[in-house]
């Protein structure tokens, strides 16, 4: 999700509850100011509801922005069919461990 389509979410959708951790965050207060004023702006959303909402699509928005960095090895070809490099950039370790790490926190308790 962008950022620019999160007004428009909070003015329509009730918020969705998933699986989610905590964290603890410290912001500086005029980040906490514009926290309160969206919570003011769109009473049905919590403090935690907001900032989670801004981080999701912060971290899409980082994925878009991470540079693709093309390789030597050639691993498809695209509807043209012009070569489509390896990326040696930041994106493939990303996915990589954020994969990785949900499966960890989505697996089950060793012994339930």
């Amino acid at each position: 999700m962008r950022i620019a389509e999160l007004i428009q979410r909070w003015g329509k959708q009730p918020h969705s509850r998933t699986t989610v951790r905590l964290y603890t965050v410290h912001l500086p207060l005029r980040d906490a100011a514009r926290i309160e004023a969206l919570r003011v702006m769109y009473p049905g959303r919590s403090d935690s509801q907001l900032m989670a909402d801004l981080i999701s699509a912060a971290l899409d928005e980082l994925e878009v922005a991470m540079p693709y960095i093309p390789g030597n090895r050639i691993i498809a070809e695209d509807d043209y069919g012009d070569p489509i490099y390896e990326d040696l950039g930041p994106t493939p370790q990303f996915y990589s461990l954020s994969h990785e790490i949900l499966r960890k926190l989505a697996a089950p308790p060793i012994g339930k």
